[in-house]
């Protein structure tokens, strides 16, 4: 989607601000990533629902017949509600429930991807008395520091996330003893956002190293899930639209030691749905400061927090207007100094009523709005 590609007639009959999806863009990301897996059977895709779990995006890539990856109850009820079959989910977190675990119990999903002996315990109890075995990978903290923000960095010894890589043995000694596990593999994931392929050389190192271990120790390894992570260009989405699933993929394949047979699973959220979606809001003021200028707009941090909450970039552009550009700090009307979505933002000089779109905010997104200072959560468009 270019500048000039935007439906702006349509957009004159929606109260702004709203998500827009280019649903063609999207159907584009998809072939892209079917085609980088297509030369490995034994790879299989889990979609990342917490990156957007709209229903419509959520059907369509449930159409192309990818699994879901979820990371709660109410995620696991909104795949199975969009069409991916249960034996394709994988559950996660740190923190599941005993009603999330009898939930995916009852739903017959493919595997509980455990994070502690303790959380192994309770699953083991939970299954017994319906008189179930539990599939189970372990998530393994595997010590590495991915190259990317320090909220999204997951792999590292200090995150709450995972078995710590000292620990392992005995977990998997213990699953391998209750009678209501049944022990599938291992699972990794070292964070998101990230370009720098040396990060997912060194996830592999370390896993190729863990599976020798335990081979010699006459443990199962079982199939290996090695999370999501892959980024994308936030700054030039109209000339790279598409993640760089080849280069991500082939990392793998060069990389990472397996059996013949042996499943390698993966979890892209980000890289699938942030491109095709666009937050659109509309100008309220142009302020001018003694020292800024200000594009006051009516999209805040409630529909899109993440440049309030991670620093992150997000490409903003007026799409109402090809006039000469002027720099703007893009701010949003939240009571709070922190809504500001661009700082000295070369954009084309805007008016009030004129179109912003905050580009690349497919993913965590809508999914993250808010209703802060009672604000009405985001429409969506398509």
């Amino acid at each position: 989607m270019i500048k000039g590609q935007f439906p702006l007639e349509r957009f004159k009959s929606v109260r702004t601000p709203f998500y827009y999806y280019d649903l063609e863009l999207l159907d584009r990301t998809l072939d892209a990533l079917q085609a980088a897996l297509a030369p490995t059977p034994e790879y299989r895709v889990h979609y990342a629902v917490k990156a957007n779990f709209n229903p419509v995006i959520l059907s369509r890539i449930a159409a192309r017949g990818l699994g879901a990856d979820c990371v709660s109850g109410g995620e696991v009820k909104a795949a199975l509600q969009a069409g991916f079959k249960a034996s394709d989910i994988v559950f996660a977190g740190v923190g599941k429930s005993d009603e999330e675990m009898i939930l995916g119990l009852e739903a017959g999903i493919a595997r509980f991807n455990v994070e502690s002996e303790a959380e192994l315990r309770v699953l083991n109890d939970l299954a017994l008395e319906r008189g179930k075995r539990a599939p189970v990978s372990f998530r393994v903290n595997p010590d590495i520091g991915a190259h990317t923000h320090a909220g999204i960095t997951t792999g590292l010894a200090e995150n709450k996330f995972g078995i710590n890589y000292e620990q392992l043995i005995p977990v998997i000694r213990t699953a391998l003893e209750l009678p209501g596990i049944e022990y599938k593999g291992l699972h990794f994931h070292i964070g998101s956002q990230i370009l720098d392929m040396s990060d997912f050389v060194a996830l592999c190192n370390r896993v190729n190293s863990l599976t020798e271990e335990l081979r010699s120790q006459g443990l199962p390894v079982g199939d290996l899930n090695m999370g999501g992570g892959l980024g994308i260009n936030y700054r030039h989405p109209n000339h790279l639209p598409i993640a760089d699933f080849e280069g991500w993929l082939g990392t793998f394949r060069r990389f990472l030691h397996t059996e013949p047979g042996q499943l390698v699973h993966f979890e892209p959220g980000r890289s699938i749905v942030a491109p095709c979606g666009s937050l659109i809001s509309r100008v309220l003021y142009v302020k001018e400061g003694t020292v800024k200028r200000f594009a006051i707009i009516d999209g805040s941090m409630t529909e899109l927090v993440r440049p309030a909450m991670y620093h992150a970039y997000h490409r903003v552009e007026n799409i109402s207007s090809d006039g000469p550009e002027i720099l703007y700090d893009v701010v949003g009307p939240v009571c709070e100094s922190s809504d500001v979505f661009a700082r000295e933002e070369a954009l084309s000089e805007c008016r009030r009523g004129d179109f912003i779109a905050i580009r690349s905010a497919g993913a965590y997104g809508e999914a993250m709005a808010s209703q802060y200072n009672c604000h009405r959560l985001p429409e969506a468009l398509y």
